[in-house]
């Protein structure tokens, strides 16, 4: 796969680390050009801190000399030292942050609490809304208000004006007052509060308001200040005051974890190089590791890993990541660049800053399997480490994990004996088959209600009911990688699938095949490759700043004289760090939307170089309406562009080498066993091999199994595995035998397509609010989307508005009733007649008949009629 040249030895150790809320993986490069990989527990009795006992361990073993762990260690020999960690996520996970206290204008108090008022799960009974991260409120005296001409504002002819950063002008109708601000300070300085976040209105047009009351609570002592302008200098008070807080709540903790990571070594770490890996994919110094940067610090390694060692740029054959672990499943996508949100949740909590675009599902390999309503589901429920799966020998539920184990996939015999409530004993295949013969039965008494005849009315086999499972938990695990791909006009086929993480590899060639890949690829430190990428990733600094201009000629030299600062500040901070010349890289963004939507483009202009018409630095027009063309299928050449965000990110390249060439073995692959595994054809032999065995010339057809230290790779039948010349596996994938579809009863068939239908919709939601220009729309969220069949019944639903679902039915069947074979593929019907089945008269039904093999589906979106 990616080209690499041997590596060189560093001159001294080198440790990238990837501390997870379960296991810390340490990768380490010694000064002799050994590399070292280890797996830990986070927390563990036995040591204080999981990464310093990591590097301990490997400088001990290296330099033969005992190192007690009561004593700091010397760190003259580390060359530098990488992190990513899950600090951040743990704590606001948990609530464990720190104590702070929320400043806003006043008249504001209460609007962090009201925030958005989303429903993400508008099914539930019950509606818990997040607790917010703040203990107290103060209310600020200061009002800012943008100026607009023609405004009616009485006495706003008088008001003070400020020129915004924006271009946009402000008016002072308010100025600030900080004397009674300072008493109320003091009286939450004395509450034991030491952390702020500062909210004030325009503050990302004007910061001078929230620079003037950071100041002032940092002369009255308190530890930690947290301004709304600095940590996300965006429009849209809400998230940006939910980052604030979020970054006034995990920054002390992250401060506190420092000092305890500095505490372990003599001298504090001073002059050792100590960088950690932020949500956006890049390196930062540990004294710019902030909390609102930091949710997604752990997974980040692992996009670096794969889209490093996976995307060639020869071919430019774009890669989808797949990291399964044991409660949940991330994808993420790369094509040449990393793919960034700017707007996440977490815990409730939205934060509004630079993340990796990776998307996660509740299935993995301790997800519980069930059996309900005729349906197979899995997850999103875990049986976590203790009890763990039923194989664990702890009483704990059937998982994946046991489906994995019935099927012959995993091979107790190659696992540690640590299992069972002495922790001194193997995988339990016979606990897993009886939990599996358990459910079997309770399936075969549910589908012996069915007819006589039905061949689904007989009990299935133990097998049978754990293949079922395994698929249905593919195909949860293909959604997320569907809505990365198809949902924005990608073809899943294209790409390459980036395996890793403990479980993925038993489920790699099955996902591949569901969606349509021809290529797999595991790299060879698959087991620990978020701590892999952080040795191959770069130094990034990022600027932005908000903007109010349209995107025309008139404003381009505005434009190109912020980027230009921008990249300027981009390149000291990165001097600073020890980079110049060539190792330095910068490339500027434009956040563009079209005016009256509210679905903004972070565009790069690469690939459409500079036009008479366009910034010096690229035709950033044309770059967002490709872009836009293919996410949602359509422009609107008559609207005017407008620029919300300016943005520069700083690349200082100092991603390390690790590939050592293997040399061919000369000789066919020696089998360590043979055993029989499960297949959709039932039993197969399959022969085992150690993956440190092979050799860059050999080649494995499946059915086959390779083990290496830290996972299992399930070469299916059809599959070829072969192992490149760096000792990674790259596995061509097979077309397979295609399964008929029948009418009859199957309830594996059924699950699946349950969730290929669901995806639809839920795809037709996404696509419909991003493309809205109403607020209905795009922020209330007031549409809904449907699949119905060839009778007008309906077949799949989206989590959408319930009113409209109900209605929506009957508006189907009686456009089919009314219309009949007049309905031609292609036709769009909208629909609103209270006789039609319309529920309200503002909202109107889009109706588009396909056929496909003579079977009718509607899709059935209903919307408010601003959007018309």
């Amino acid at each position: 796969m990616a080209a690499a040249a041997a590596a060189t030895a560093p001159g001294g150790f080198q440790f990238a680390i990837d501390r997870g809320g379960t296991f810390t993986d340490v990768f380490a490069r010694c000064p002799s050009g050994r590399v070292r990989v280890l797996k830990l527990l986070s927390e563990d009795p036995a040591y204080g801190d999981a990464p310093t006992e990591g590097i301990r361990r490997v400088l001990q073993e290296e330099s033969g000399v005992p190192l007690p762990r009561d004593r700091p260690l010397d760190a003259s020999g580390i060359e530098w030292i990488r992190m990513g960690t899950t600090v951040a996520t743990n704590a606001l996970l948990e609530r464990r942050g720190e104590r702070l206290a929320l400043l806003v204008t006043r008249g504001f108090r209460d609007l962090l609490h009201i925030g958005t008022q989303a429903r993400p799960r508008i099914f539930d009974l019950e509606v818990s809304v997040p607790e917010v991260l703040y203990e107290e409120v103060i209310e600020v005296d200061e009002r800012l208000i943008p100026h607009q001409p023609g405004c009616r504002l009485p006495g706003s002819e008088t008001l003070p004006r400020l020129e915004g950063s924006t271009g946009a002008s402000l008016l002072v109708q308010r100025p600030l007052e900080l004397s009674a601000l300072r008493r109320e300070l003091e009286g939450v300085l004395a509450r034991g509060i030491r952390s702020l976040a500062v909210l004030l209105l325009h503050s990302y047009a004007w910061p001078g308001h929230e620079e003037q009351v950071g100041a002032l609570a940092r002369e009255l002592g308190f530890r930690h200040v947290s301004l709304s302008s600095a940590v996300a200098a965006m429009v849209r008070a809400v998230p940006r005051g939910y980052t604030a807080c979020a970054d006034a709540y995990l920054t002390p903790c992250i401060r506190r974890y420092l000092e305890s990571f500095r505490a372990g070594f003599a001298d504090q770490l001073r002059g050792v190089p100590v960088l950690f890996m932020r949500s956006d994919g890049g390196l930062t110094p540990m004294s710019h590791f902030t909390g609102a940067r930091a949710i997604l610090s752990g997974p980040a390694g692992g996009v670096v890993g794969y889209a490093v060692t996976t995307y060639r740029r020869e071919d430019g054959q774009p890669v989808i990541g797949f990291d399964m672990g044991g409660t949940s499943t991330d994808v993420s996508r790369y094509a040449g660049e990393y793919e960034h949100v700017f707007e996440a949740s977490t815990a409730g909590v939205s934060i509004q800053a630079p993340q990796l675009d990776i998307n996660t599902v509740a299935a993995g390999g301790g997800s519980r399997l069930f059996f309900r309503s005729g349906l197979y589901v899995v997850g999103p429920e875990s049986a976590g480490a203790n009890p763990g799966p039923a194989c664990y020998r702890k009483g704990g539920p059937l998982t994946v994990t046991d489906a994995n184990l019935c099927l012959g996939r995993l091979l107790p015999e190659y696992f540690p004996r640590i299992f069972g409530p002495g922790e001194d004993q193997p995988l339990s295949r016979e606990a897993a088959a009886g939990a599996f013969r358990q459910l079997a039965n309770v399936i075969g008494a549910f589908q012996g209600g069915g007819d006589a005849g039905d061949a689904a009315g007989r009990t299935p086999s133990v097998e049978e009911v754990a293949m079922g499972f395994v698929r249905v938990a593919n195909e949860a695990m293909c959604r997320p990688i569907r809505a990365l791909t198809q949902a924005r006009g990608h073809d899943a086929a294209r790409h390459i699938l980036a395996c890793f993480g403990g479980a993925g590899g038993q489920h790699a060639c099955a996902i591949a095949r569901a969606l349509g890949m021809s290529r797999v690829f595991i790299h060879k430190y698959s087991g620990v490759l978020s701590a892999y990428g952080l040795a191959l990733a770069d130094v990034v600094h990022e600027a932005q700043t908000p903007c109010a201009l349209r995107y025309e000629p008139d404003a381009f030299a505005r434009l190109d004289e912020r980027v230009a600062a921008l990249e300027r500040e981009c390149r000291d901070a990165l001097r600073a760090q020890g980079f110049a010349g060539e190792r330095v890289r910068t490339e500027a963004f434009l956040h563009l939307r079209y005016e009256g939507t509210d679905c903004a483009l972070m565009c790069s202009a690469k690939g459409h170089p500079p036009t008479p018409t366009s910034c010096r630095a690229g035709d950033f027009l044309a770059a967002f309406t490709s872009r836009y063309l293919l996410e949602f299928g359509f422009t609107i050449p008559d609207r005017a562009v407008l620029v919300d965000d300016v943005r520069v990110r700083g690349t200082g390249s100092s991603g390390i080498c690790c590939e050592t060439p293997l040399a061919p073995s000369g000789k066919p692959p020696r089998v360590e066993t043979v055993t029989r595994c499960y297949f959709e054809d039932g039993y197969v032999e399959t022969p085992v091999f150690l993956l440190e065995e092979l050799g860059c010339d050999h080649s494995v057809p499946g059915p086959a199994i390779l083990i290496d230290k830290n996972s299992t790779i399930v070469v299916e039948p059809g599959c070829t595995a072969s192992v490149t010349r760096f000792g990674d596996v790259c596995i061509a994938v097979g077309s397979g035998v295609p399964r008929p579809v029948g009418p009859q009863l199957d309830a594996v068939q059924l699950s699946i397509f349950s969730h290929r239908f669901m995806s639809i919709a839920e795809q037709m939601g996404r696509i419909l609010q991003r493309a809205a220009v109403s607020t209905n729309i795009k922020e209330r969220l007031d549409f809904s989307c449907a699949l119905f069949g060839p009778d007008g019944g309906l077949v799949s639903n989206a989590p959408h508005i319930p009113v409209h679902l109900g209605a929506m039915q009957e508006t189907v069947q009686f456009q089919i009733r009314s219309l009949g074979e007049e309905l031609r593929r292609g036709d769009v019907i909208l629909s609103n007649h209270p006789r039609a089945g319309g529920s309200h008269l503002p909202d109107l039904t889009v109706i588009t008949p396909l056929r496909k093999r003579e079977i009718l589906t509607l899709e059935g979106p209903e919307l408010g009629n601003s959007d018309f």
